[in-house]
C-alpha cells in the first residue's frame, strides 16, 4: 500500500465529507436513552440515524455487494449494519456508537454541546469523538483500501445507539444478526481513547462499573434545624460514614477486598511504559483547580490506578437544595449516586451485593440506609496480540503517525468489547479513539482532534490490509 496516496485520500474524504458531517450531527441533541427516557418521541436519534445513513449509502453505492440496513426491534434503539464484501473467508467487525451524553455544565463562552465549532484542529461539540467519528473512521479506511486496489476480508460495521446508557440493546442486536455478522476474526472499536496524539494507542483493558443509589433517611420530612440539631442525626453525615466503609477518606482505597483483582504482570510492565512515554501528562491533561495535586506522584501508580483497581466516584446527590435556596432546616434524607468503577477481570454483577453488604450493615442511629443497586457491566482485558497483529499495529502506527504505537489500559467501559470477548474468544481486538488530553468525553468542552482521526483511519486501514494477508 502507497502510504503517501492513503494520506492524501483520508485526509481529502475526511475534510471534504467527514468534518461536515460531524459538524451537523453535532447540533443533534440525541442523547442516550438513559438520559432521554422519551427519545423515540422526541426524534433526534432518528435524525441522527438517517444523517449517518444518508452519508454511508453515498459512499457504498459504488462497492459490488456492499449492503446497508437500518435494524430496529421493537421497543429498541435503532442500529445501523452494513455489510462490505471481501476476499477470503474472514471477516472484520468494525464497531462504534452514535447515541450521546448530557449536556453537562462549564462549558466555555462560545461553545455549547449541541454546537459545533471548528478551532483549528479541533471539532468541539457533544459526540463528535466520543464517538460519532467511528462509522466515518471505519468507512473511510475500507474506501482507502479499495482506492488503492488493496483487497481486505469481508467487513461488516455495527453503530449501535444505546451504548452511553450500557449498551443494553446490544445483545438482542447481536444474536438477532448473529448468521450475518459471522465469526470474526478481528475486531476494531474506535470508542476508546490515547495518552496522547502523537502515535496510535493500544487499548490493553477497560474496567467494569457498579452503579446504584445510596439512601439515608432519618426524617419522615425536613424540621427546623435548630430545634433537631444536637438531637437528631444529620442524614448528611451518615452518607458520609457509610461510604467510609466502602473507600479510605483519607486515600480514596476501596476497602473490600472482593472488590479487586490481581493485575497481571504484563499490565504492570506497560503501565511503567505507558508512565515513562507520556510522564506528567498523565494527570495534566485534566483541568485541577490552582493548587489542588493528584492522589499520588508516582507515575506508574495512576496509571494503575485508572486502569486496575476500583475506584468510587460520587456522581449525583438528591435531598440537599442549592445553596440560595437553603434554610434553617435539618434534612430528612441524602441521596448520592455511587458509581464504582471495577478491575477489568472481577465479575460486575458480583460488586453490587458486596457493596450492599457493606452499605446497608449497622446503619448508625438505626438510619434507614439503603443501598439500590441499579447496573453492571464487567470489565475486558485484551487477549495477547498474535505476532501479525503485532507487527501490523507497529507498522500502523508508524505509517499514520511517525511514531510506535503504545499500550495501555482504560478506565471506562466499552460493553461491547466484554460481550465480544465472552462471545468470540479466538478472536484479535483492536481498540483505539481520538479521545486524548483535554477532548473531555462526557463533560464540559469535548472536542474531536481531526488530525488523530485521520491517522487513526490511515492505522485502522493498515491494519484490516494485513488481516487478509495474515
Amino acid at each position: 500500500m502507497d502510504s503517501a496516496k492513503l494520506k492524501s485520500f483520508t485526509g481529502q474524504i475526511w475534510d471534504d465529507a467527514v468534518v461536515p458531517t460531524l459538524t451537523e450531527y453535532i447540533r443533534i441533541p440525541n442523547k442516550s436513552p438513559a438520559f432521554d427516557p422519551d427519545w423515540a418521541a422526541h426524534g433526534y436519534m432518528r435524525d441522527a440515524v438517517k444523517l449517518f445513513e444518508a452519508w454511508a449509502r453515498d459512499k457504498i453505492k459504488a462497492i459490488d455487494g456492499a449492503a446497508l440496513e437500518v435494524v430496529q426491534l421493537a421497543d429498541r434503539t435503532p442500529l445501523i449494519f452494513i455489510e462490505i464484501p471481501g476476499q477470503g473467508p474472514k471477516t472484520v467487525l468494525l464497531y462504534g456508537h452514535l447515541d450521546k451524553q448530557p449536556e453537562m455544565v462549564g462549558w466555555a463562552e462560545g461553545l455549547g454541546p449541541w454546537m459545533p465549532v471548528r478551532d483549528g484542529d479541533k471539532l468541539f461539540g457533544r459526540g463528535g469523538a466520543d464517538d460519532g467519528y467511528a462509522m466515518f473512521g471505519a468507512l473511510s479506511a475500507l474506501l482507502a483500501l479499495r482506492d488503492q486496489g488493496v483487497p481486505h476480508a469481508r467487513c461488516v460495521i455495527l453503530i449501535e445507539a444505546c451504548e452511553e446508557s450500557g449498551s443494553f440493546d446490544l445483545p438482542f442486536y447481536v444474536d438477532h444478526l448473529a448468521a450475518r455478522i459471522g465469526e470474526p476474526s478481528l475486531v476494531v472499536c474506535l470508542d476508546s481513547g490515547c495518552g496522547d496524539y502523537e502515535r496510535m494507542w493500544l487499548t490493553t483493558s477497560l474496567r467494569g462499573t457498579a452503579i446504584g443509589s445510596l439512601t439515608v433517611r432519618v426524617l419522615e420530612e425536613g424540621v427546623h434545624s435548630g430545634d433537631a440539631s444536637g438531637i437528631v442525626p444529620s442524614s448528611f453525615r451518615i452518607l458520609n460514614q457509610v461510604i467510609a466503609r466502602l473507600e479510605d477518606p483519607a486515600t480514596g482505597t476501596i476497602k473490600p477486598k472482593e472488590l479487586y483483582s490481581k493485575i497481571p504482570e504484563q499490565r504492570m510492565q506497560q503501565a511503567k511504559q505507558a508512565a515513562q512515554v507520556l510522564g506528567s501528562e498523565i494527570y495534566s491533561k485534566f483541568p485541577f483547580a490552582k493548587g489542588v495535586e493528584p492522589v499520588a506522584h508516582d507515575l506508574a501508580e495512576l496509571v494503575l490506578n485508572r486502569t486496575w483497581r476500583p475506584q468510587l466516584s460520587v456522581t449525583g446527590i438528591e435531598g440537599l437544595p442549592a445553596p440560595q435556596n437553603a434554610g434553617a432546616v435539618m434534612l430528612p434524607y441524602t441521596t448520592a449516586k455511587l458509581n464504582l468503577r471495577l478491575p477489568p477481570t472481577l465479575d460486575g454483577e458480583k460488586a453490587g451485593p458486596v457493596m450492599k453488604e457493606v452499605l446497608e450493615a449497622s446503619p448508625p442511629y438505626n438510619a434507614k440506609v439503603t443501598f439500590d443497586a441499579e447496573r453492571a457491566m464487567t470489565g475486558w482485558n485484551a487477549p495477547a496480540l498474535a505476532p501479525w497483529l503485532e507487527k501490523s499495529v507497529e507498522r500502523a502506527s508508524q505509517t499514520a503517525f511517525g511514531a510506535p504505537p503504545a499500550f495501555m489500559g482504560e478506565g471506562g467501559s466499552i460493553p461491547f468489547m466484554a460481550m465480544l470477548g465472552e462471545k468470540f474468544p479466538k478472536t484479535q481486538f483492536v481498540v483505539t479513539g481520538v479521545l486524548g488530553p483535554h477532548s473531555n468525553a462526557h463533560g464540559p468542552n469535548e472536542f474531536l482532534h481531526i488530525p488523530t482521526g485521520k491517522r487513526v483511519t490511515m492505522a485502522i486501514a493498515q491494519i484490516v490490509a494485513d488481516h487478509f494477508a495474515s
